[in-house]
């Protein structure tokens, strides 16, 4: 018998068969999978002066192949997700897997700056393929309090994925040459093929599938995009994503040019807050089995823009300070922390009937938001605080006027009733 469970918008869903017995390892290769977009975005940054003189090609030439990945990951997000509900999902993992191995070699093995942008476009597309189906195969697999569990873990995944990249390219770049580091994603990508063969078996089965091809997909995604609360969530995850790319892209410069601080203190000071943001991943985790996601969602919206407001704030006031502009941006982290896997858990729950189509809308929107947002603090000035400050609070304005006017979480909408297990097989 399988037990069957009704959200609080009224739908009904089914569990499927039972996943492995063995989740711990199923959930470690879909967190591997998941952190495979902020290793290939930022483990080869420390090496861009070096690419340049080696390819003979200005610095924006180098940072076009930046672009150029984080546009593959959105078009990638957005054609696989959705094919995967017709598909199933397993083929898709192994071959976009395996094809992001491939492509990441051409990378390493890349004799012009054309060659090298052509590929990391095409394997922004392969790639996407383990960041987008590792939540689709947990939706399939897992219901109740399990789902925003799950979700929090890959969201420490996706938190701590920048803060670890560059350090383990530095290291790389420490011994040998920028290609060295495309040759260790290469080896990353071959062993999540076979992770991916040996612990991930197929969650969606042919008779659950969807079977109307490729009209049927727009059908779908063009529904989803109707809903009003479904956009909310995806929108307020974009935009919350938009501020934690502004402040990864600008914090260097407002704390070491503006602050003075060394390279070294930089770095704990980013780590510190990192982890900020990763223990708010973990605590919605736990709290999500005694609290509404919607109340979860809220409380990490409203303390991320209370974090950005003060440092607003104290710019205006006193121009800013070290202390304070630390301790203003680590809530503002903390915040971000629960506000991923909270709308992560939510729009996924909302888009339950087509949860592959639901994954490639919310986490294509993610990217493209952040990826948006990343050259601003750039371009508006990075000689003071306030670009940064203001895009950042801008962005979680947009977040917390989506959730308010669209996803309206005092509705409770993508809440299950009651506590259930991840399955309910006799």
């Amino acid at each position: 018998m399988v037990a069957a469970q009704t959200t609080t918008e009224g739908s009904t869903t089914t569990s499927p068969a039972a996943p492995p017995k063995r989740v711990a390892a199923l959930i470690a290769v879909l967190g591997s999978l998941t952190a495979v977009a902020p290793l290939a975005t930022d483990m080869y940054v420390p090496g861009f002066p070096e690419m340049g003189s080696s390819l003979h090609v200005s610095d924006s030439a180098v940072q076009l192949s930046m672009t150029a990945f984080l546009a593959g990951a959105v078009l990638g997000q957005i054609l696989i997700g959705p094919l995967s509900d017709g598909l199933g999902r397993r083929k898709l993992l192994i071959s976009g897997t395996a094809a992001f191995a491939a492509l990441t070699f051409v990378c390493a093995v890349a004799p012009t700056i054309q060659v090298l942008v052509g590929a990391r476009f095409l394997e922004g597309v392969a790639g996407s393929a383990g960041t987008v189906l590792a939540r689709v195969v947990i939706t399939d697999w897992f219901r109740g309090a399990d789902i925003p569990r799950y979700f929090s873990m890959l969201s420490l995944v996706l938190g701590i994925g920048p803060v670890v990249a560059p350090v383990i390219g530095g290291a790389i770049l420490s011994v040998s040459t920028w290609r060295a580091v495309f040759f260790v994603l290469t080896a990353v990508g071959v062993l999540l093929v076979l992770a991916v063969l040996a612990k991930v078996p197929e969650s969606l089965p042919p008779a659950r599938r969807n079977a109307g091809g490729l009209g049927s997909t727009f059908r779908t995604m063009g529904g989803l995009l109707g809903r009003r609360t479904f956009v909310g969530h995806v929108l307020t995850l974009g935009f919350s994503t938009a501020a934690l790319f502004t402040y990864i892209s600008g914090s260097s410069f407002v704390f070491e040019n503006i602050y003075d601080v060394s390279a070294t203190q930089y770095s704990l000071i980013f780590a510190v807050n990192a982890l900020g943001m990763l223990l708010a991943g973990g605590a919605f985790g736990v709290l999500a089995r005694r609290l509404r996601m919607n109340t979860l969602l809220s409380l990490g919206v409203s303390t991320a823009a209370a974090g950005v407001v003060g440092q607003v704030a104290l710019i205006a006031a006193v121009g800013g300070s070290l202390a304070g502009t630390w301790c203003c941006l680590f809530v503002t982290l903390a915040g971000i922390g629960m506000v991923f896997p909270a709308s992560m858990s939510l729009g996924q729950t909302l888009a339950r009937h087509a949860p592959g189509t639901g994954s490639a809308l919310l986490g294509g929107t993610q990217f493209l938001l952040g990826a948006l947002a990343s050259p601003l603090v750039g371009l508006f000035g990075t000689s003071s605080a306030t670009p940064m400050a203001v895009i950042m609070l801008g962005a979680l304005a947009c977040a917390a006027l989506s959730l308010t006017l669209l996803a309206r979480p005092w509705h409770g909408h993508g809440e299950f009733r009651g506590t259930a297990p991840s399955v309910a097989a006799a």
